[in-house]
């Protein structure tokens, strides 16, 4: 993801300096114009603007750790990993108590959006620290603040939330559709354009029907993500019901597909109907 994105700031004539922990990984975009960095100090030397795009928010607190030394005095940081709301609060004070700023941004849209610069971001942070780098997040995506520091976790979860439950029903709609005797590619076309429609049935139904399991958004990820999303559902002392049942079916890949995208969901539910098996193509990882 951050390579795109990367090359997204440097069209828009943003001057980059760019840093990762697998050096060869930075070093390919030297010929797109970025300034390439040895180590993190050096990559956040003067920065006004630091961008990280990681794992996961204990790799985002090892990461910001080793940088804030180097960071020039109210620097702002924008995170565009996903995390845990409650990491990216305090992601949030500790830059706070040093003098500097934060802001969190994930975004939803996959590397495709990322190389077509169409992401969706969302920005949790002061709204003044937003209102400077707007622009800059607009050279990536559609960027939107939804509240205070931590918010933007809050609405990638939900965005997470009805990405598994959807790709859940919509492979539940294709095998039912072929077990009751209709041609599920048939049904798909027939109900693309009504109240049904969703990029999960155009891009991951196709998937689904083409046994197309090659990751774009791995198993992993999505199980990483719904746990985040049942912890701050425990902090807001909410019940969410589906979630859980989501998340139990992804945890049933968690050993023997966990790179495979997320599509793969529609394994889990072959797995609990023997001898049902949506189309006739090999299975593609």
């Amino acid at each position: 993801m951050g390579e795109p994105m990367v090359r997204r700031l440097l069209q828009a004539g943003y001057s980059v300096t760019v840093w990762n922990r697998t050096l060869s990984k930075a070093q390919v975009l030297c010929v797109a114009g970025a300034s390439v960095a040895s180590t993190l100090v050096e990559a956040v030397d003067g920065a006004d603007v630091i961008i990280s795009m990681l794992e996961a928010g204990p790799v985002v607190q090892q990461v910001m750790q080793q940088a804030m030394p180097g960071m020039a005095d109210g620097a702002l940081w924008i995170d565009m990993s996903s995390t845990k709301q409650a990491e990216a609060q305090q992601f949030h004070a500790t830059l706070q108590a040093a003098g500097l700023r934060f802001i969190d941004a994930p975004v939803s849209g996959g590397v495709g959006g990322a190389q077509a610069g169409s992401l969706a971001i969302m920005a949790g942070g002061n709204p003044d620290d937003y209102a400077q780098v707007e622009t800059l997040l607009t050279a990536m995506g559609r960027p939107t603040l939804v509240g205070p520091a931590g918010s933007g976790q809050v609405a990638k979860l939900c965005n997470q939330l009805i990405v598994g439950a959807t790709l859940n029903i919509v492979a539940e709609a294709l095998l039912l559709a072929q077990a009751a005797g209709a041609d599920a590619t048939a049904v798909r076309a027939a109900i693309r354009g009504g109240f049904a429609e969703s990029r999960i049935l155009e891009v991951h139904g196709q998937r689904m029907l083409e046994r197309n399991f090659v990751a774009g958004g791995q198993v992993k990820s999505q199980i990483k993500d719904l746990h985040n999303v049942l912890a701050a559902a425990e902090a807001a002392k909410l019940a969410l019901p589906v979630t859980e049942l989501v998340t139990q079916r992804y945890e049933t890949l968690a050993d023997t597909h966990p790179t495979a995208d997320h599509a793969a969901a529609l394994l889990a539910l072959e797995a609990l109907n023997p001898g049902q098996r949506l189309g006739r193509e090999p299975d593609r990882f």
